[in-house]
């Protein structure tokens, strides 16, 4: 049996735990370790498959080691599902697509991942992050690097921290 909830803990609950999975995603296009590692308690434990499985610290630093080595990366979070067990305790279902700009063989390619991430999410001390993190990836394709129109009518590219426009709040207060 589900014990009751206060309407406005459950709404702040959800909210506080989808800005994690925002800087989870934002900490990974932007190569910023420090906000990657924040949305994890301090034990908390990870399973990606045979890519990684241990401990946070560990994942975060493979992580961001990974897409280091990538030309550019952008994630993107779709249907989230969080179901509340207590006040302190819920899961989470995350559907995702990423796209990592790699090189294989010397060729630049286009890498895409669509999967879900299985959460456990625990309130500590009255933080909510991720206890647990799993993923499960239910496509992925590689195909030729295929952005030939930006070189004809270039558009503002995104860039890593600090030289992304997201990152540059002086430069927004100008504009």
């Amino acid at each position: 049996m589900t014990e009751a909830f206060d309407p406005l803990d459950r709404l702040t609950s959800w909210h506080a735990i989808y800005d994690l999975l925002c800087d989870y995603m934002r900490a990974q296009d932007r190569l910023d370790p420090a906000l990657h590692r924040s949305v994890f308690h301090d034990d908390a434990t990870t399973d990606y498959g045979a890519a990684f499985k241990g401990a946070a610290d560990g994942f975060v630093a493979f992580a961001q080691g990974v897409l280091a080595a990538h030309a550019a990366n952008h994630h993107m979070i779709g249907q989230v599902r969080i179901d509340f067990e207590t006040a302190d305790l819920a899961f989470g279902e995350v559907y995702f697509q990423a796209f990592h700009r790699i090189e294989e063989a010397g060729e630049a390619k286009d890498l895409f991942i669509a999967g879900r991430y299985v959460d456990r999410y625990e309130r500590r001390a009255g933080v909510w992050k991720i206890a647990h993190r799993s993923e499960l990836v239910d496509w992925l394709r590689t195909e030729p690097a295929a952005d030939a129109l930006l070189r004809v009518q270039p558009f503002p590219m995104g860039a890593r921290a600090p030289h992304d426009l997201s990152c540059r709040r002086e430069a927004l207060r100008t504009r």
